[in-house]
C-alpha cells in the first residue's frame, strides 16, 4: 500500500536515533530522545490551501527538521509515518 498526501502535505519516516553519543558513549534505549530529522517519503502536489497559492519546495528523499509534535502519526505496512503540512517543516537538513 502507498500513501499519497492531498494538497501541501508530505509523509516522513523519521530517522533512527543516535546510539552513541559524538564523545563515543553508548544511550540505553529511554535515554535516547525522540528524532525530529525525517526524510520525506511523499510531496503532495501543492496547489491552493486556504485561499493562498502553496508552492511544494520539498521534494521526496530530503531529510528534514520538525517540531518534536507535528502531524498525525500512521502506521501503514508495518512502518510508521508522519503526515505534516511542508509549513509544519522547520528547515531542510543538508
Amino acid at each position: 500500500m502507498t500513501i499519497k498526501p492531498l494538497a501541501d502535505r508530505i509523509v516522513v519516516k523519521m530517522v533512527e536515533a543516535e546510539e552513541t553519543t559524538k564523545s563515543g558513549i553508548i544511550l540505553a534505549g529511554n535515554a535516547k530522545e525522540k528524532p525530529e530529522i525525517a526524510e520525506v517519503i511523499a510531496v503532495g502536489p501543492g496547489g491552493m490551501v486556504d485561499g493562498a497559492e502553496v508552492v511544494m519546495e520539498l521534494k521526496v528523499g530530503d531529510r528534514v527538521l520538525m517540531s518534536k509534535y507535528a502531524g498525525s502519526q500512521v502506521k501503514v505496512d508495518g512502518q510508521e509515518y508522519t503526515i505534516l503540512r511542508q509549513s509544519d517543516v522547520l528547515a531542510t537538513v543538508e
